[in-house]
């Protein structure tokens, strides 16, 4: 017999498996340039899609693709490195120079090939005039405890940024230019997967300046003036280095969701898919997740059980305790298990995609009807650990940590809530 925790587990298999961006690469070639052919690319996805296209290619090429410590593959012919996620590195910035110099020596036969997934923001860290790299990491820092959406986050990290927001296409230009993508935000907008660097962007220095604001982020002068310099601004729409550019999505959320559902639907459950683009206070989702399934649960509303309650979308954090171990996902799920408490036939997992919760070693979490229960027989009191932001080790404690390692993607959150 299935249990709970296998078959949410198959669940996850499933919706990983469709993130994979190796599978469609091959699918989507560019056709041979009279030049050459220049792979480049950042995110936590990118060496895996680097090297699916380089097996996937029949002819020479060259380039640079920079991921997360832990991520890389081996390629023969693209040169990947290794930096910081979700703070950025001197590591980063300089593969963010290299890149910038590689593009910027392409000619108008030529096609640049670029490999954009989440994460990518941090790993392609290039400073914009005036500012430094510890400018950056003290700004991105603020607003990873903010409890700042994803798309704030991007439109304040681009406008500081001397290669995202279109930069790294206009550096690129007149080379003929494909990028790849593999979403990790709400919505799919390729301007905020990894803060455009490819893209237009139709933002502003203002923009960015209102949510530094907003949440009360104090930033060097130096920020300061460049959000407030005209000269400084992104690259925006109709500019004459996007003709001719290409993008195309790869993995979506949306895809992860309806693969899950596919894999629920052979296992007898119900799927319903709350949405692949849902944000806000991880703890606050959670509540109101749970809300939904004891809906299911107690009425048959909006499925008849045995049933699985499927999302996606990333949700923030807002650190207001001691700052514990933990990311959105396990804070999402313990969230829930204090909801759901030791009520049967309420099970629960929720990850990060790309494999790391945060900045940990695990991938989220798994609950079942017996995590209550192991909470109180370790005397751990669960509620003063989601007050700290302290999920981690919560889960630690009752060994319900989810640990997959590196996946090569990330299309941002899963979650699946089962009722049976």
């Amino acid at each position: 017999m299935t249990t709970a925790r296998e078959k949410l587990l198959a669940m996850m298999d499933a919706a990983l498996k469709a993130a994979d961006p190796a599978v469609q690469i091959p699918l989507n070639m560019p056709a041979k340039p009279k030049g050459k052919t220049i792979v480049i690319g950042a995110g936590k996805a990118s060496a895996n899609m680097a090297r699916a296209f380089e097996k996937a290619w029949d002819g020479p090429l060259e380039g640079l693709v920079v991921t997360r410590y832990g991520h890389a593959v081996a390629c023969e012919k693209i040169e990947i490195v290794e930096a910081s996620h979700p703070v950025p590195d001197t590591a980063g910035q300089k593969a963010a120079e290299r890149i910038l110099e590689i593009v910027q020596k392409a000619g108008p036969d030529d096609l640049v090939v670029c490999m954009i997934s989440g994460g990518g923001s941090a790993l392609l860290a290039l400073p914009g005039p005036g500012l430094t790299l510890e400018d950056k990491q003290s700004i991105s820092k603020a607003l990873l405890r903010s409890g700042a959406t994803i798309s704030e986050m991007n439109c304040v990290r681009k406008h500081l940024s001397a290669i995202k927001g279109g930069r790294l296409a206009q550096a690129s230009a007149p080379a003929r230019m494909v990028t790849y993508l593999v979403s990790d935000v709400p919505g799919d907008d390729p301007a905020i997967i990894a803060s455009g660097p490819t893209v237009a962007d139709p933002t502003t220095g203002k923009d960015a300046l209102d949510i530094l604001r907003h949440y009360q982020i104090d930033i060097p002068t130096a920020a300061k003036d460049l959000l407030t310099d005209s000269a400084h601004e992104t690259i925006k729409p109709g500019d004459p280095c996007f003709d001719g550019h290409k993008t195309v999505m790869l993995a979506r959320p949306q895809d992860s969701l309806e693969a899950a559902a596919k894999i629920a639907r052979e296992l007898g459950l119900n799927p319903v898919i709350l949405g692949d683009a849902i944000e806000g206070e991880a703890r606050e989702v959670a509540i109101m997740h749970a809300g939904i399934a004891h809906q299911v649960a107690n009425h048959g509303q909006p499925a008849a059980k045995p049933c699985v309650l499927l999302s996606g979308g990333e949700t923030t954090v807002t650190v207001r305790g001691k700052g514990g171990r933990g990311g959105r996902n396990s804070e999402f799920l313990l969230s829930l298990l204090i909801q759901f408490r030791d009520q049967a036939g309420l099970s629960a997992i929720a990850i990060d995609t790309d494999g790391i919760d945060g900045s940990e070693d695990n991938a989220g979490a798994i609950i079942d009807p017996t995590s209550w229960q192991k909470g109180q027989d370790a005397g751990i009191d669960l509620r003063e650990y989601l007050a700290n932001n302290d999920a981690y080790s919560a889960f630690a404690k009752i060994d319900d940590l989810l640990v997959t390692g590196p996946t090569l993607t990330n299309v941002n959150d899963f979650r699946a809530i089962l009722i049976e």
